[in-house]
């Protein structure tokens, strides 16, 4: 029932054998009859236990809210490749939609747009991967998005090897480079294979010197997370020789940290903080040693090199973090197996066919001869 207190409407009516009795707070009649409507149908709601539905709100609020709410949880570079895509991305393209508008068209045009911009379709799969995880978290990754949405086919013979005398070059222009760390980081990953962030996240708690190993901490997938990779002499002497630059070290401090670079060389060190990149010092080296490659190149190096040496695959896999579902995926993508490997490959098979025949016809001569001297051996 609606009443009036002086000139303004209040409101009753019992629910649930509870009585509501408040203000409308508006002195037009049909006004407080539609507030009483509303306010009733809020406590049938929640009553029933019927979620009150958020207004929506546009991309870039709910993007910072989302972001804030999963720092505690994602990896640190799951994290770091969400907020940069977000950042850089999409939300300078989609900052001004509502979240609920977005659909299988805006996103169509949106990877369409990036390769028209020279990105790579793996570095649009990142971004439109994140803009999923944020409408699926708010329950808006439909049916219709799932069924029409598509990741950019990747080519997988994408990266390459490096030659012996392209490391020769690189190693020189990585030592010549004011980033003094760029020189160890370099060499290490060369030795271990380790990941970008691996390398730079690496604390002096994770280098074990007196058991030439490394453990790494967080990684890109479970199983490279918390592995144990050992330290051939070349890496082993590097880190070494790195340590004595830093003779203040703690456990806790970062094996590569964040400093300035200047004409001078490095300075501002903070070893409580990682190296934000090596972007700039490893193009430099690239330009000096004449060399084309990216950072992860090197990875790539170390996988062929170990594979062409016949380490069991396996074996590989352990060192590098793959996981047992994706080795022979990874094997495929990151071992450039060069002609003269192959070629050896089939000249043993040549030489175990030979050696099989030969023994095959010994086997056979001698069992000529037992039989007729009435004898069978086998």
């Amino acid at each position: 029932m609606l009443y009036k207190r002086g000139s303004k409407w209040w409101f009753k009516f019992k629910f649930a054998g509870r009585t509501y009795r408040e203000p409308a707070k508006t002195s037009s009649k049909s006004l407080a009859r539609d507030v009483e409507r509303v306010r009733r149908r809020e406590i049938e709601a929640a009553y029933s236990r019927v979620p009150k539905r958020r207004a929506p709100r546009i991309i870039e609020v709910e993007a910072r809210d989302w972001l804030s709410l999963k720092r505690a949880t994602l990896a640190l570079s799951s994290f770091s490749i969400a907020e940069s895509g977000l950042r850089l991305h999409l939300l300078p393209k989609l900052k001004k939609r509502l979240l609920s508008d977005i659909d299988a068209h805006t996103i169509s045009r949106y990877q369409r747009q990036r390769l028209k911009e020279g990105a790579s379709p793996k570095s649009i799969n990142l971004e439109v991967g994140t803009l999923r995880a944020l409408l699926r978290h708010h329950e808006l990754w439909t049916d219709a998005l799932r069924r029409d949405v598509r990741p950019l086919k990747v080519r997988d013979d994408h990266g390459r090897s490096l030659t012996v005398d392209e490391e020769r070059r690189l190693t020189d222009a990585c030592r010549s480079s004011r980033s003094p760390s760029l020189s160890p980081a370099f060499v290490v990953a060369m030795q271990t294979g380790l990941r970008y962030s691996e390398l730079r996240m690496l604390r002096w708690s994770q280098v074990d010197f007196l058991n030439a190993m490394v453990t790494v901490g967080d990684s890109k997938t479970a199983a490279g997370t918390g592995r144990v990779v050992p330290l051939n002499r070349p890496a082993l002497n590097e880190l070494k020789q790195w340590a004595t630059r830093v003779p203040d070290r703690q456990s806790d401090h970062y094996v590569f940290p964040a400093e300035r670079v200047g004409h001078g060389g490095a300075y501002a060190r903070d070893p409580s903080q990682p190296i934000g990149s090596w972007k700039t010092a490893w193009a430099r080296a690239k330009r000096i040693a004449q060399v084309t490659a990216r950072f992860h190149d090197i990875r790539h190096t170390a996988c062929t090199r170990m594979l062409e040496g016949g380490v069991p695959l396996s074996v590989v896999a352990t060192i590098l973090g793959w996981s047992p579902a994706t080795t022979a995926i990874m094997a495929k993508r990151y071992g450039h197996i060069g002609d003269t490997a192959r070629r050896a490959a089939v000249a043993a098979l040549d030489k175990s066919k030979v050696k099989s025949g030969e023994r095959g016809h010994k086997m056979g001569h001698s069992l000529t001869i037992s039989r007729k001297e009435g004898l069978v051996t086998r």
